[in-house]
């Protein structure tokens, strides 16, 4: 078969099995839940590190739902303890699969801070309690559901296996980690929006067919041969690859550097993952081929985006909307902080290097109807209880990228950028607010709606192209504060963000304070940026922290640089290379990373230049800057030369523990940012 023939049957048009049952108060957690259903066993179990909350928000609740209304029997393990296979076998052993994921957030970024400390708490458990799931969650769920059933095929799914499904640089262990499929001894892996995918590998696993059958579906990576009849282009030379597809014909598979090579040579580090990335449209992309040992991991391409007709039926199935209710009146933090909100699309294309939404969700936008999104509303307002008439959010990982597209299919289905508005807005893509307009105003004229706002983050060198949407936005959607993210004011680390020059920043910024005038408010921008991401130098930071000064702004917590699993901007951390440019032998561009805590702790330092805490080390830089002139009492300069007593101490004076056993050092993170002007 041809790549691009490798498609995908509509998501509703699968048959379920020949006995459909009546959707389940919540999908059972316990042998007594499935007595009651009537069950003597389940055909699908899945497994996952996060509280089981039975809403769209929470991907366990989506496949879970998604797979009973196709028929069959799913049950839920939530969070068990890892540490025998004993839970793994609380709903008897599943006739069709385990599905296993680490949750909504990878585990390690859920349970660790920039700096490796371990957190607290988690927002995805009972109670906010921290350490109910382990390091690597996805591995060990699968490695102790293969001791309790040893025969039940096991499918790995969720952000941890997608954004870990090849080679990659793992932060937590300053190594390059094989694919987790490899790792987890798992049959396969189905990354990005993978309903379809999860829906047809259920129907086929049930009818017979082993999972090394599966391997002509979207979105599914598994160990098998290079067919025959497939011709293989070497990644060596991603541009050469590029020009000989052109005059290929027939099936092709593109062959990323090796597991080992990519251990071994950063060069073939950041050429993989400029290739992988490239090779993420769904309307071009070739199968990707990494060889791991003597094994070869095979990616299939992408998955197609979900049609509306196809969100709204995935976003209409019968749940709960709520936790189960095992868990009595304990909090879920992430649960209250979404539930009164509602998601009206997926996928970004922003293409931001530091961020992994578009390696996941895709940069084609899947949106939702109005109807859908309205029907929502009206459940929230009937049916959770607590509600107020404020929904909290109207948004997704982007606020304002509703119905947002290229204009002509044929070239989005061309393109291999990795944005759409950088280094500018493309041309070709269509900016409209209009949907969006009105898509807020008749949420706003629901019966029992009071007020509608947009807590997700504003993409604001998008906003600038509709005065219009500026104004709806402030007279109706702010309360008090608007976040937006321009990162930071210097062009150098900027361009290996893929954001937007400060410029755009103030040009919103002028509309904004000009709307919120018109609207007789008191509201204000809460602008992020985040320290020590690749690129960076510390005359950038210095220049960040003059700006910040003479804005008036400070920073009461901060977000450093976190190399997540498969971002671009991980590559140019760990290799030292720009994979947004061409990666040859000798002729790469190269990207300084910021590794070493002192610097990282003065990058940090210098967004919190008014914390005299940071003065020492502030001046310290300074001085070896050649830049003592900013030592001082002036308004212009940045610290002063004395420091009151009592102050000076570094913040974290505890040695924090490497995941693995070291010390780390003194300088933390605090979480999330929040600026106030």
């Amino acid at each position: 078969m041809s790549n691009l023939a490798v498609v995908e049957k509509p998501l509703m048009a699968w048959a379920g099995p020949t006995v459909l049952r009546k959707p389940a108060p919540f999908l059972p957690m316990s042998r007594a839940e499935m007595d009651e259903l009537g069950w003597d066993a389940c055909d699908i179990v899945l497994v996952t590190g996060d509280a089981y909350v039975d809403h769209p928000s929470f991907g366990m609740a989506i496949i879970g739902r998604l797979l009973e209304a196709q028929g069959f029997r799913v049950g839920i393990i939530s969070q068990p303890d890892w540490h025998s296979a004993e839970p793994f076998k609380a709903l008897g052993r599943p006739l069709v699969f385990f599905g296993v994921t680490g949750g909504n957030m990878d585990s390690m970024v859920n349970r660790y801070t920039a700096d490796r400390r371990i957190r607290s708490d988690d927002a995805y458990t009972p109670g906010g309690e921290g350490g109910k799931r382990p390091d690597r969650c996805t591995v060990v769920y699968a490695q102790r559901c293969r001791e309790a059933f040893k025969d039940v095929p096991i499918i790995l799914g969720g952000i941890e296996a997608s954004l870990r499904r090849i080679a990659h640089y793992d932060y937590w262990s300053e190594k390059v980690r094989r694919s987790i499929l490899a790792d987890a001894k798992a049959d396969l892996l189905l990354y990005g929006n993978a309903e379809r995918a999860v829906v047809e590998v259920a129907h086929r696993l049930a009818d017979g067919e082993s999972p090394r059958d599966l391997d002509d579906i979207r979105g599914v990576a598994l160990f098998r041969r290079v067919p025959e009849n497939y011709t293989e282009l070497p990644a060596d030379d991603l541009d050469s690859a590029d020009e000989g597809a052109s005059r290929q014909s027939g099936d092709t598979v593109v062959r990323l550097p090796s597991c080992e090579q990519v251990e071994q040579d950063k060069e073939a580090y950041a050429r993989a993952s400029r290739v992988l990335h490239r090779e993420a449209n769904p309307g071009n992309a070739r199968a990707l081929v990494q060889k791991h040992g003597d094994r070869d991991l095979w990616l299939n391409p992408p998955p197609i985006p979900l049609t509306s007709d196809e969100m709204d039926a995935v976003y209409d199935l019968p749940y709960a909307r709520a936790p189960h209710p095992s868990y009595g009146d304990a909090k879920i933090p992430a649960w209250d902080m979404i539930k009164f909100s509602v998601t009206i699309m997926r996928g970004c294309f922003g293409g931001c290097t530091f961020c992994s939404i578009t390696e996941h969700e895709g940069r084609i936008i899947q949106n939702r109807s109005e109807k859908s999104i309205l029907q929502e509303i009206e459940k929230i307002r009937d049916k959770t209880p607590g509600f107020t008439g404020v929904i909290s959010d109207i948004g997704g990982p982007t606020a304002n990228m509703y119905r947002m597209a290229c204009k002509d299919p044929k070239v989005e289905k061309a393109c291999r950028l990795p944005s759409c508005v950088f280094p500018d807005i493309c041309p070709n893509l269509n900016t409209s607010h209009d949907d969006l307009i009105r898509l807020y105003r008749k949420v706003r004229e629901t019966k029992g709606i009071k007020k509608v706002m947009v807590a997700s983050g504003v993409r604001y060198d998008l906003a600038v192209q509709s005065p219009k949407y500026v104004e709806e936005l402030v007279t109706h959607h702010v309360g008090g504060y608007l976040k937006i993210a321009p990162e930071h004011t210097e062009r150098g680390p900027l361009d290996k963000m893929m954001k937007p020059g400060i410029g755009t920043y103030n040009r919103f910024k002028k509309m904004f304070d000009a709307a919120v005038q018109k609207a007789g408010k008191k509201y204000f921008l809460i602008p992020y940026f985040i320290a020590a991401h690749p690129g960076t130098t510390d005359e950038d930071m210095m220049n960040l922290a003059l700006w910040l000064k003479k804005n008036r702004y400070r920073a009461d917590q901060v977000q450093t640089f976190l190399p997540s699993p498969m971002a671009t901007a991980t590559a140019m951390y760990h290799t030292g290379v720009n994979p947004l440019r061409g990666v040859r032998h000798g002729a790469s561009e190269k990207v300084e990373a910021i590794k070493g805590l002192r610097q990282r702790r003065l990058h940090k330092a210098f967004l919190r230049y008014h914390d005299p805490d940071n003065w020492p080390v502030i001046r310290e830089a300074l001085k070896a800057m050649g830049r003592a002139d900013l030592i001082g009492p002036r308004p212009e300069q940045l610290v002063p030369a004395h420091q009151p007593p009592g102050t000076g101490k570094a913040a974290g004076t505890k040695r924090p523990m490497r995941p693995g056993g070291g010390k780390m050092g003194k300088f933390t993170t605090k979480g999330v940012p929040l600026i106030r002007k």
